[in-house]
């Protein structure tokens, strides 16, 4: 008798943890430009002190940014979504590995590897929020 008193009248559902807006890819991209800027620098500059900080400040950046895309992959994107871009766990994936391979490199190309990846990422989250 009391479960049908204090039993739900109306059924919600929310496709994320806190309202829209909180997410967006903009912050893994303003991240892995960091990273390849960074790349730049370290390629245009000899000093041994400048590049061993261009490192550390490098992977802090690319793991920031791996940061970022793993919580679009786990708290935004759901099934529908998967459903609709069904390459979106490979994207996820290669982008991340695309993120660990710039935070280990200090050739520009890998940055913007992930830059790329990144964008592609941005492509369809923007998509998702359109629908």
């Amino acid at each position: 008798m009391l479960s049908r008193i204090f039993a739900p009248k109306t059924k919600v559902s929310a496709h994320c943890d806190l309202p829209c807006g909180v997410y967006d890819p903009a912050q893994a991209r303003i991240e892995a430009e960091s990273v390849k800027a960074v790349q730049e620098k370290y390629q245009a500059n000899e000093d041994p002190h400048f590049r061993a900080r261009a490192v550390a400040i490098k992977e802090q950046r690319a793991e920031l940014a791996k940061h970022h895309i793993s919580v679009l992959w786990s708290d935004y994107f759901k099934p529908p979504h998967f459903e609709k871009y069904p390459e979106l766990h490979t994207l996820v994936n290669d982008t991340l590995k695309a993120l660990s391979a710039a935070k280990a490199s200090t050739d520009p190309a890998t940055g913007q590897k992930a830059l790329d990846l990144i964008a592609e990422v941005d492509r369809i989250f923007w998509e998702t929020k359109q629908a």
